[in-house]
């Protein structure tokens, strides 16, 4: 059975909640790996985990970015070392994680900068957006900031227009081929890259969908919901097929273990849970935050686990 175990927690690892989280592998050490913390308190921070006992027993803070205006709401890293975080002043800020040198400044009006996700593929620098009230999602080189795609959602129906379609989460499939978006209607749209169209959209959620992410094998799309519930989909076949309830509250966030064995959701009941995608049943629920768990994302080697709450703290998580 998947466990998941407390290895440690920093109570006050920001000045205001903390939103959003990346793992960030050191291209020149691909053993070493940071956690980046972005907050509404309008910093990013670098975080060193400590070595317990072949495990991570504590977080060391090595630097801080700080430049974010009103908040870092979406964090992401390639493994080449790049790092993109938006901001809720609209601007989406890319740099290298090594030395904070900034390599582009993405900007647009307020309300059009949300998830952020770098494609998967190796060497590639590009940086998908989620363009809130612009209805589309925004790929950019990381590199210069240069715009190379824009992907608009399409209308629900032939007679309903898209107004209301927020463009809110974003996420690449492992091999770089689609692109989901989760949109405030409770619709999630699948682009395909290569043609810049609009597979297909999935519907099934009735609330914002606050967090997309695919499987590792790319066959299945997870998503996170104001309405309470994460949905497990066929993300070929257009199907749900299972709705995850347990939650009390919106789920905000979720991340699929890189072993396909698990799935763990955060939200705003201040609960973690643990779903055994082999039952498609909760197999934990943690509880060590007082407040919002805005942010869950498991390491590289689905080792540990990161969640980042608006009570202000960062904690981590043993995964077996």
């Amino acid at each position: 059975m998947v466990k998941l175990s407390t290895l440690c927690r920093r109570a006050d690892a920001h000045d205001d909640a903390a939103l959003s989280l990346a793992w960030c592998v050191d291209a020149a050490s691909p053993d070493r790996v940071a956690l980046l913390t972005g907050s509404l308190d309008e910093s990013v921070k670098r975080w060193m985990p400590g070595d317990g006992e072949a495990r991570p027993s504590d977080l060391t803070r090595v630097h801080a970015y700080v430049g974010h205006t009103l908040g870092a709401c979406a964090l992401d890293a390639n493994a080449a070392g790049s790092v993109a975080a938006s901001a809720l002043d609209g601007v989406v800020r890319a740099w290298d994680a090594k030395t904070g040198e900034t390599s582009a400044a993405v900007e647009s009006a307020p309300g059009e900068s949300w998830g952020v996700k770098f494609d998967p593929t190796p060497g590639s620098t590009l940086l998908a957006i989620g363009g809130g009230t612009s209805q589309s999602v925004r790929v950019h080189d990381a590199r210069d900031g240069e715009r190379k795609q824009t992907l608009e959602l399409p209308a629900t129906t032939a007679e309903t227009p898209k107004n209301g379609r927020f463009a809110q989460s974003v996420a690449y499939s492992p091999d770089g081929k689609r692109i989901a978006c989760g949109a405030m209607d409770g619709t999630v749209a699948v682009f395909d890259v290569k043609t810049g169209k609009c597979a297909h959209t999935l519907a099934g959620h009735v609330a914002p969908v606050r967090d997309v992410t695919f499987s590792p094998d790319g066959k299945t799309l997870y998503t996170a919901s104001d309405d309470g519930y994460a949905h497990v989909y066929d993300a070929h076949n257009k199907s749900l097929i299972e709705s995850l309830s347990g939650h009390k509250s919106w789920v905000l966030s979720l991340t699929a273990s890189p072993d396909g064995t698990a799935l763990v959701t955060g939200s705003s009941d201040a609960t973690i849970k643990l779903w055994d995608l082999k039952t498609r049943s909760c197999a934990q629920t943690m509880t060590d935050h007082s407040d919002a768990v805005w942010c869950v994302r498991f390491s590289p080697d689905g080792a540990a686990l990161a969640a980042a709450s608006a009570d202000r703290s960062v904690s981590l998580f043993n995964f077996a």
